[in-house]
């Protein structure tokens, strides 16, 4: 199948975590974590419409003032989510800059900050450049199954892990892959075109069979129920699946979580900060190790494990630590 995300880490492994996704066909764009975005073009910095944010350590969130610049002064709205005491955290960066200019822009850049506690409540704010970024609209929230964003074509869940502090790791879910074939829609004398997301989008809400959908067809439209179309010029499937998972003790509770996150993940993008060797080091600083990352992807049954945010202290050293990671996720 066509793949819908194109994750790709921002940075190097060793520099700061920040996972930005790509969306096919679509100018849209979402990121995990703020680290340093310099790497990232302007262009693909302003697809950006949800950031997801593991926790507000310096080197997972001191992008956020690049983000807020490049934005600023453009009609735009951006979605954070954080751990809990992340909406407090944005306005008191927020509240840092002197606001008094920006009460004459044309346009009205808008943050919306929101917090997922342990137990499934939440907060969420708003933050509007034209009022000076003075909070608004706060509200308390519930987020059901670990669910935190939800729209037509995909999914945001979140486990809560242990670090200290809470540290979200995030798992990004197509609902649903509709694959349209093209030659199948040939020998039926239809064509390609903009009637297709219709088709799409009837499949993706689950309507029923005898929903009728206008086809575009060599010689005019014709009428034909949603059954006919899906049984014989589509193929459904299970969507793209992938999971973020950083900074986090190797407990037994975060474990559990992190693979039941990553269950069957397309792309697991996970922390291996130390060498095995180092495991009481990592212990320490309540991060995993490599084979510990290896093992929660081989137990999370994950088709790819890219791991990253390794210690400097390996500098050189880096692909002994993809080693140790593939070794365990191969169950070696």
């Amino acid at each position: 199948m066509t793949p819908v995300f194109h994750p790709t880490l921002v940075n190097s492994p060793f520099e700061d975590p920040c996972l930005y996704v790509d969306f096919l066909f679509h100018r849209r764009a979402m990121l995990f974590d703020l680290g340093t975005l310099t790497a990232l073009p302007p262009r693909k910095i302003l697809r950006i419409g949800h950031v997801f944010v593991s926790h507000a350590h310096i080197d997972h969130f001191i992008g956020f003032d690049h983000l807020l610049r490049l934005c600023l002064g453009r009609e735009k709205r951006v979605h954070l989510f954080g751990p809990p005491g992340f909406v407090d955290q944005v306005w008191h960066r927020l509240a840092s800059y002197t606001w008094n200019l920006v009460y004459a822009y044309d346009t009205d850049f808008t943050i919306i900050a929101s917090e997922v506690h342990r137990d499934g409540s939440g907060l969420s704010s708003e933050f509007h450049c034209l009022h000076g970024f003075k909070p608004e609209s706060t509200m308390a929230q519930h987020f059901a199954g670990n669910l935190i964003h939800d729209e037509e074509g995909l999914s945001v869940r979140t486990a809560v892990l242990d670090h200290k502090t809470a540290s979200l790791a995030f798992s990004l879910e197509e609902k649903l892959h509709v694959n349209i074939m093209k030659n199948r829609l040939d020998e039926m004398g239809l064509v390609v075109g903009p009637w297709l997301k219709e088709l799409k989008a009837a499949i993706m809400a689950g309507k029923a069979d005898d929903t009728p959908i206008r086809a575009a067809g060599r010689e005019g439209i014709t009428i034909l129920t949603l059954n006919e179309l899906r049984e014989q010029a589509v193929r459904v499937e299970a969507g793209q699946k992938v999971c973020y998972v950083t900074d986090a003790a190797f407990t037994p509770d975060n474990a559990e979580r992190i693979v039941a996150l990553a269950r069957d993940a397309d792309y697991l993008f996970i922390e291996a900060c130390f060498l095995e060797a180092d495991a009481g080091r990592a212990a320490e600083r309540c991060h995993l190790t490599a084979r510990q990352a290896g093992e929660l992807a081989r137990r999370a049954g994950a088709a790819r494990v890219i791991p990253f945010h390794f210690s400097p202290r390996y500098s050189g050293q880096g692909q002994e630590l993809r080693d140790e990671v593939e070794r365990a996720w191969q169950g070696e």
